[in-house]
């Protein structure tokens, strides 16, 4: 087998396990996972029918399947400022923190481009909510916004346990993922044809500069 940046290069099982998990994210979250067939998931992943037994042990394992990789997938992006550093004890030093979480997540979640087919599957699974969902939220949703949540108190002096914290950072959360969820709004009224990098980075700035301001006033009404 050969190499690949030092590490073994991907097996034909693993590459079909990729492409089944690849097209049941988009079929799931476009159509919904009653409409979609396992015919069509092995069509659109150019796979066997039965792989999808032989993977995942049936569709719904899938699904799990595809929730898990979403989960894996936006931790490496939130985790290197998160969970692997401690809380900042110095205000100054979480506000930098905070900011840089925010930054990172969302330049993933307005410019990525697998971010779609996570969102549109988590729309699903929020409206009808099953074992995926689960996954998504523990994995996920409650840890990083937990995570969240401890460092905006550490910055500001609030209790990272209220609920005013909580739907504080929802709120930075909501104003992120609106720009991905909204895009076909956001660029017809703006007048783009595409948000590529130079959009993307105009969205992160303005955003981060909003959270910025709310955490600095924040800050600032506390005795």
């Amino acid at each position: 087998m050969g190499k690949r940046d030092g590490q073994d290069a991907p097996s034909s099982g693993d590459r079909t396990r990729a492409a089944l998990i690849e097209a049941g994210l988009k079929l799931f979250g476009e159509k919904g996972f009653a409409a979609t067939s396992t015919r069509e998931i092995a069509a659109r992943a150019n796979a066997n029918i039965g792989s999808i037994a032989y993977h995942f042990g049936g569709k719904e394992k899938l699904r799990d399947a595809c929730a898990g990789h979403i989960v894996a997938t936006i931790r490496t992006i939130a985790d290197p400022v998160l969970e692997r550093l401690p809380v900042p004890a110095d205000p100054a030093t979480a506000e930098a923190q905070f900011r840089l979480a925010a930054e990172r997540m969302a330049g993933f979640m307005i410019a990525g481009p697998e971010v779609q087919d996570f969102v549109q599957f988590i729309l699903r699974e929020v409206q009808q909510p099953t074992r995926a969902f689960d996954i998504i939220y523990e994995g996920l949703i409650e840890a990083v916004h937990r995570r969240l949540c401890h460092v905006w108190a550490a910055a500001t002096g609030d209790d990272p346990d209220s609920e005013a914290t909580s739907i504080m950072v929802f709120t930075v959360i909501g104003q992120i993922v609106y720009f991905r969820i909204a895009r076909e709004v956001v660029m017809r009224r703006m007048g783009w044809r595409e948000i590529g990098p130079a959009q993307a980075r105009l969205i992160v700035t303005t955003a981060l500069d909003n959270v910025m301001a709310a955490l600095s006033a924040r800050r600032e009404r506390k005795p």
